[in-house]
Protein backbone atom coordinates (compact mmCIF):
# COMPACT_ATOMS: atom_id res chain seq x y z
CA UNK A 1 0.00 0.00 0.00
CA UNK A 2 1.85 3.48 -1.02
CA UNK A 3 0.92 6.32 1.23
CA UNK A 4 0.69 10.08 -0.02
CA UNK A 5 1.05 12.89 2.60
CA UNK A 6 1.36 16.66 1.00
CA UNK A 7 2.41 19.78 2.88
CA UNK A 8 3.17 23.19 1.89
CA UNK A 9 -0.29 24.86 1.54
CA UNK A 10 -1.51 27.88 2.91
CA UNK A 11 -2.64 31.49 2.74
CA UNK A 12 -0.63 34.19 0.12
CA UNK A 13 -1.33 37.09 -1.50
CA UNK A 14 -1.53 37.56 -5.34
CA UNK A 15 1.82 37.34 -7.33
CA UNK A 16 3.48 35.18 -4.07
CA UNK A 17 5.01 32.09 -4.39
CA UNK A 18 4.18 28.34 -2.44
CA UNK A 19 5.73 25.42 -2.74
CA UNK A 20 4.06 22.10 -2.57
CA UNK A 21 5.60 18.69 -1.18
CA UNK A 22 4.18 15.13 -1.53
CA UNK A 23 6.20 12.41 -0.01
CA UNK A 24 5.39 8.54 -0.54
CA UNK A 25 5.92 5.73 0.93
CA UNK A 26 6.76 2.17 -0.50
CA UNK A 27 9.54 1.45 -2.20
CA UNK A 28 8.56 1.64 -6.17
CA UNK A 29 8.28 5.01 -6.38
CA UNK A 30 10.55 5.37 -9.55
CA UNK A 31 8.00 3.97 -11.33
CA UNK A 32 5.24 5.85 -10.70
CA UNK A 33 3.70 8.57 -12.76
CA UNK A 34 2.73 11.64 -10.53
CA UNK A 35 0.32 14.09 -10.48
CA UNK A 36 -0.73 17.25 -8.65
CA UNK A 37 -4.50 17.83 -8.91
CA UNK A 38 -7.24 20.11 -7.78
CA UNK A 39 -10.27 21.46 -6.58
CA UNK A 40 -11.74 24.40 -6.06
CA UNK A 41 -14.94 24.70 -4.50
CA UNK A 42 -17.77 24.19 -7.12
CA UNK A 43 -15.54 22.97 -9.74
CA UNK A 44 -14.42 19.50 -11.21
CA UNK A 45 -10.88 18.06 -10.38
CA UNK A 46 -8.28 19.03 -12.33
CA UNK A 47 -5.19 18.06 -13.16
CA UNK A 48 -2.49 21.14 -13.00
CA UNK A 49 0.52 19.18 -13.52
CA UNK A 50 2.16 15.43 -14.16
CA UNK A 51 5.20 13.52 -14.59
CA UNK A 52 5.84 10.45 -16.26
CA UNK A 53 8.34 7.40 -14.54
CA UNK A 54 12.12 8.98 -14.37
CA UNK A 55 10.97 12.60 -15.07
CA UNK A 56 10.62 11.86 -18.98
CA UNK A 57 7.44 13.29 -19.81
CA UNK A 58 5.56 16.02 -18.34
CA UNK A 59 2.12 17.53 -18.53
CA UNK A 60 1.07 21.45 -17.65
CA UNK A 61 -2.46 22.67 -17.59
CA UNK A 62 -2.40 25.73 -19.67
CA UNK A 63 -3.18 28.07 -17.08
CA UNK A 64 -0.46 27.63 -14.86
CA UNK A 65 2.25 26.34 -17.40
CA UNK A 66 4.12 29.39 -17.30
CA UNK A 67 3.83 29.63 -13.98
CA UNK A 68 4.33 25.99 -11.94
CA UNK A 69 7.14 23.55 -12.06
CA UNK A 70 6.60 19.74 -11.26
CA UNK A 71 9.74 17.82 -9.92
CA UNK A 72 10.33 14.57 -8.37
CA UNK A 73 13.05 13.35 -6.59
CA UNK A 74 13.14 9.46 -6.55
CA UNK A 75 15.80 9.23 -3.79
CA UNK A 76 13.46 11.05 -1.68
CA UNK A 77 10.56 9.26 -2.49
CA UNK A 78 9.41 13.28 -3.23
CA UNK A 79 7.19 15.13 -5.85
CA UNK A 80 7.28 19.34 -5.36
CA UNK A 81 4.93 21.69 -6.85
CA UNK A 82 6.35 24.92 -7.38
CA UNK A 83 3.60 27.53 -7.78
CA UNK A 84 4.84 31.13 -8.58
CA UNK A 85 2.58 34.18 -9.58
CA UNK A 86 -0.33 32.68 -7.71
CA UNK A 87 -3.53 34.14 -8.26
CA UNK A 88 -6.97 34.03 -6.94
CA UNK A 89 -8.01 31.49 -9.68
CA UNK A 90 -5.52 28.74 -8.31
CA UNK A 91 -6.97 29.07 -4.74
CA UNK A 92 -7.96 25.18 -4.77
CA UNK A 93 -7.57 21.93 -2.68
CA UNK A 94 -4.10 20.55 -4.02
CA UNK A 95 -3.83 16.74 -4.16
CA UNK A 96 -0.97 14.53 -5.48
CA UNK A 97 -2.03 11.23 -7.30
CA UNK A 98 0.27 8.43 -7.95
CA UNK A 99 -0.15 5.58 -10.72
CA UNK A 100 1.91 2.76 -10.19
CA UNK A 101 0.38 0.88 -13.40
CA UNK A 102 3.83 0.17 -15.18
CA UNK A 103 1.85 -0.82 -18.21
CA UNK A 104 1.04 2.37 -19.19
CA UNK A 105 3.15 4.49 -21.20
CA UNK A 106 3.70 8.15 -20.42
CA UNK A 107 1.27 9.95 -18.48
CA UNK A 108 -2.37 10.83 -17.73
CA UNK A 109 -4.41 13.57 -16.50
CA UNK A 110 -7.65 11.75 -16.20
CA UNK A 111 -7.57 11.37 -12.31
CA UNK A 112 -9.28 7.72 -12.65
CA UNK A 113 -5.72 7.04 -13.71
CA UNK A 114 -4.25 7.24 -10.50
CA UNK A 115 -5.07 4.95 -7.70
CA UNK A 116 -3.06 6.60 -5.00
CA UNK A 117 -4.20 9.67 -3.27
CA UNK A 118 -3.13 12.34 -0.65
CA UNK A 119 -5.46 13.90 1.63
CA UNK A 120 -4.70 17.28 -0.01
CA UNK A 121 -3.48 20.42 1.61
CA UNK A 122 -5.34 23.80 0.87
CA UNK A 123 -3.96 26.79 -0.74
CA UNK A 124 -6.11 30.79 -0.78
CA UNK A 125 -4.30 33.27 -2.87
CA UNK A 126 -6.13 36.86 -1.81
CA UNK A 127 -6.49 39.34 -4.42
Amino acid sequence: QVQLVESGGGVVQAGESLRLSCSASGDTFSDFVMAWFRQAPGKERECVAAMSRRAGTTYYKTSVKERFVISRDDAKKSVYLQMNSLEPEDTAVYYCAADSDRRKPGLSTNGNEYEYWGRGTQVTVSS
